[in-house]
């Protein structure tokens, strides 16, 4: 597993985010028993998430954490497991970029009170999921990554995020 990491706010070095990114991603891919990918991720902040999410989503607003799949792999039926990624022809397997923001990820970790290490983790986790096809629109499919989510978390020691 290879995370790229590029941080444009030099608040995410302080916070490790190499690091934890690459435990997220390696944890999420080796529950789905997926290996030899490859992820890019931004560390940014506010402003340059703003941007993105208006580039990308035609919203203009922060989020904490956006995704670009190298592919579709959406399930066609709501609940049911995405297709798996497929290796480009020289074997690598590229699943898309990721971008995730400081100021709404500390912002959302003290409002919950948890660890900001834990909820960016919870959010790197939520990224790769999107780049692998699984996404929270429709009920069911929400319901399937949520529970991913908490047993990827629960193998690494962290809470589930979604009880209150």
């Amino acid at each position: 597993m290879i995370v790229d990491v590029v941080t444009e706010d030099a608040r995410w070095q302080d916070a490790g985010l190499d690091a934890l990114a690459q435990t997220a991603a390696q944890a999420c891919l080796a529950h789905l028993a997926i290996s030899g990918a490859e992820v890019a991720l931004l560390g940014c902040d506010d402003v340059r998430i703003t941007e993105l999410n208006a580039d990308f989503r035609d919203k203009p607003t922060a989020t904490n954490v956006l995704s670009w799949p190298a592919e579709d792999l959406a399930a066609e039926d709501a609940g049911d497991t995405p297709c798996a990624p497929t290796p480009d022809f020289d074997g690598s397997l590229e699943l898309g970029d990721i971008a995730i923001s400081y100021d709404t990820c500390a912002r959302e970790a003290a409002d919950a009170g948890k660890p900001m290490g834990d909820h960016v983790t919870h959010l790197i986790i939520h990224g790769v999921l999107h780049l692998l096809g699984y996404d929270h629109i429709r009920d069911q499919d929400a319901t399937l990554m949520e529970v991913i989510e908490v047993q990827i978390l629960g193998k690494m020691g962290i809470d589930d995020p979604y009880r209150v």
